[in-house]
């Protein structure tokens, strides 16, 4: 019985944990669930998003100058907060994982 109510107790404890944001700007919105379908990026923007990516990371920046390293220093920044927007993801803490882990641990 005190098994029980020591788990229940971490469980509801748990939750808590969940509900912050992990932006404090948007606590009202979950980043989680993309608020609006038109936001999301298709498959071509993505993939566009990806060779471009690649591109920057394959070229030889040694012959260019420090104007041009900062343009594409400031591209990747913007493209990679970009994705994060319009991309859709899950943020989930280290010790949301681990709790996680070990609740799937001891239920299953």
């Amino acid at each position: 019985m005190k098994k029980f109510i020591l788990l229940a107790f971490m469980v509801i404890v748990s939750l808590g944990a969940f509900a912050n944001s992990a932006d404090p700007k948007t606590s009202s919105e979950n980043p989680a669930i993309p608020a609006k379908t038109e936001n999301q990026m298709t498959e071509e923007e993505m993939n566009q998003a990806i060779k471009r990516v690649e591109e920057i990371r394959d070229m030889d920046k040694t012959e260019l100058s420090s104007k041009e390293k900062r343009a594409l220093r400031t591209e990747m920044k913007d493209m990679k907060k970009d994705l994060k927007e319009r991309g859709g993801y899950i943020y989930i803490g280290g010790a949301g994982l681990v709790l996680l882990i070990v609740l799937l641990i001891v239920l299953l």
